[in-house]
């Protein structure tokens, strides 16, 4: 039987190049591998002859084209969509619209070049699927000479912030479906108001039975009803956006430059969605169809850049400097409909917990798993239970968190979502060259000065928002 943790004598003779430059002792260069290997990935099949990553991927659920597209939108579209109104108002009516385009381009391809790299390095590693802690170990273990020693860091790096990001997410999602449902409950009950923890608490058995849900091909129907409840609660918002709308000469066009960095901060940690990107591409029945020109991909973060345009660009026009730093809290509280949206938004961010906590799932079982031997079906949903009570916990316990889980994301994404995808990128290709003029590596110096200012002013506004919570 082959091993398929080898390449055979007659894949090399295929791989062979006809005037044998690339041979040294009988065996290919590192370089002519890695050029073989991104030709394979390229082309997004085998020639018959060669490993094919995509169909030798063996997944007991795998996910369509479709169910994966609806978990992309779901992951993309959170509650950040809800604050670009006020990141507008930090740019301006025309430079929003600009720079929101911008910001979707730089996060979609981070997102692009992560996957690309997976799959060359699935060819290079005869390995079928990688995590994004994988991708990166890989990337820096087979890479040039000097990136060796950050391979298992740059692995434990990105584990500890994605948990750290995504489980602290998780709390906050919590507490955003506690105060959505609280605020109804409090309208029609003033005088009786429920605690807010108390209300938290409540969500305890609902949340463990979401996340029981097990795996993403079961999960994808939950995240197609909470895009339904996101799009007709955004549907109602808009509604009131609309109605009686200003001219659009009545707001600035151009803010003032020195409040560009609150919007770049708010729209990149909006539309950030790095940690799902793998998982999902993981899960597919046809992964090479995540990338590409017309790709899974690309058709996700078009639809999700024209829906953040489109709030934006209504919410700033319609409230001007009164525009708050969640749309839904201009709405007039009274009435039915705005009520409607809150317990909608509510509703879909309560369905978007299970997406959320299955990228903490995995790390997590991933390093526990070989503990559980005998009982792994049992131990696994012990594992989820704990997870979410400890999540809830949290909440309950600091109701206020949303600031610091700001900073942990301003940090943890700008690192995870700008800074590592296109270092993996650089030492993935090192060998093969980046391009006529170096044209890749002069792109990536420029996302990582992105991903830079991203962190620095990121972390800036999360830390005024925790000095004026407890000023």
């Amino acid at each position: 039987m082959e091993d398929k943790n080898n390449t055979t004598a007659t894949e090399l003779d295929t791989f062979l190049p006809q005037d044998g430059s690339n041979m040294k002792d009988g065996v290919l260069s590192a370089k002519y591998k890695v050029q073989v290997a991104a030709r394979d990935a390229e082309n997004g099949h085998a020639d018959g002859k060669t490993f094919n990553p995509f169909s030798e991927r063996t997944i007991q659920n795998p996910t369509t084209d479709c169910e994966t597209l609806t978990h992309l939108l779901k992951a993309s579209l959170g509650t950040g969509i809800l604050a670009m109104p006020v990141a507008f108002k930090s740019a301006g009516l025309l430079v929003g619209v600009f720079a929101t385009v911008l910001v979707a381009f730089i996060c979609t391809h981070c997102a692009y070049i992560l996957v690309k790299c997976a799959h060359v390095l699935y060819y290079k590693t005869r390995r079928t699927e990688m995590s994004f802690a994988d991708v990166s170990e890989i990337a820096f273990a087979t890479g040039p000479s000097w990136g060796r020693r950050f391979a298992k860091p740059s692995r434990y790096l990105i584990q500890i912030s994605l948990f750290a990001t995504y489980y602290g997410t998780c709390s906050v999602y919590a507490i955003i479906v506690a105060a959505n449902f609280r605020q109804i409950i409090d309208h029609y009950n003033a005088p009786d108001k429920i605690s807010e923890r108390l209300t938290i608490a409540f969500l305890l058995v609902p949340m463990i039975l979401l996340s029981w849900i097990p795996n993403l091909k079961y999960l994808a129907p939950v995240s197609m009803v909470a895009n339904v409840f996101m799009a007709t609660g955004l549907g109602i918002t808009i509604y009131y956006l609309v109605w009686d709308m200003p001219p659009v000469n009545s707001v600035p066009l151009i803010a003032p430059i020195s409040e560009f960095p609150q919007f770049f901060s708010i729209t990149i940690f909006a539309m950030e969605a790095i940690g799902v990107v793998m998982p999902l591409e993981n899960n597919m029945k046809t992964p090479q169809h995540f990338v590409g020109i017309c790709g899974v991909l690309n058709k996700g973060m078009s639809g999700v850049t024209l829906i953040y345009i489109l709030l934006g660009f209504l919410g700033y026009l319609k409230y001007n400097v009164a525009t708050q730093g969640s749309i839904t809290l201009n709405l007039p509280t009274e009435e039915i409909p705005a009520q409607v949206v809150k317990i909608l938004i509510a509703l879909a961010v309560y369905c978007t917990f299970g997406l959320q906590f299955y990228v903490c799932l995995e790390i997590a079982w991933k390093g526990l798993k070989d503990r559980f031997q005998k009982k792994p079906m049992i131990m696994n949903y012990v594992l989820r239970t704990l997870l979410v009570t400890g999540a809830i916990l949290i909440a309950v316990a600091v109701p206020t968190i949303e600031p610091f889980i700001s900073l942990i994301g301003a940090f943890c994404f700008s690192i995870l979502g700008l800074l590592v995808p296109v270092l993996i990128e650089t030492v993935t290709y090192w060998d093969v060259g980046f391009g006529p003029g170096n044209w890749v590596a002069i792109k990536n110096i420029i996302i990582c000065i992105v991903g830079l200012l991203a962190l620095t002013f990121g972390s800036r506004s999360a830390m005024i928002d925790i000095v004026k919570l407890y000023s």
